[in-house]
């Protein structure tokens, strides 16, 4: 006789080693749990004026928006908890940025709404140099989709692991 399992959706499920939580401290910890506060308490330089001076649509909306997003959604990054749903507005952020901030330091010029920032060199390797930390939150946030919070999270705590039957 087999005794009622927890059952988890597809979101919640993972086989990933319990160490995938250094991947979630590093994307949710140390970059979007921090940068969406300031965001939120540095608006002129990190919000709103800075959403402004990049050619973001709407930035006083925006800004604070975006703030938002990456404090909560860091916070379930952290906390292992609605992990893949909680990438999935972040690589929206990622994507956004680097067309927005990158692209144009790649092309030498604007990029549609975007403005070219003022640095001593442009190109692929100066894009990529300015580009690094965009990319390595993007990678880690598209990895954490694929293969979820592992052990050591709410998912697994709250929802358990998913039974074949």
């Amino acid at each position: 006789m087999r005794l009622p399992t927890k059952k988890r959706s597809r979101s919640a499920d993972s086989d990933a080693s319990p160490w995938v939580i250094l991947i979630r401290l590093a994307v949710g910890l140390v970059v979007f749990f921090p940068e969406g506060i300031q965001k939120l308490v540095f608006p002129d330089i990190l919000g709103a004026g800075r959403f402004a001076k990049i050619g973001i649509p709407a930035p006083e909306i925006m800004g604070p928006f975006v703030g938002v997003v990456e404090l909560v959604c860091g916070t379930l990054i952290i906390v292992g908890l609605f992990t893949r749903l909680a990438t999935i507005p972040l690589i929206v952020t990622m994507v956004v940025a680097l067309v927005s901030t990158k692209l144009p330091i790649l092309l030498g010029e604007g990029f549609g709404p975007f403005s070219l920032p003022d640095f001593k060199r442009y190109g692929f390797w100066s894009a990529q140099h300015e580009s690094r930390a965009d990319l390595t939150m993007l990678l880690g946030c598209l990895y954490l989709l694929n293969v979820g919070a592992g052990d050591w999270s709410l998912d697994r705590r709250w929802f358990g692991k998913r039974t074949e039957l």
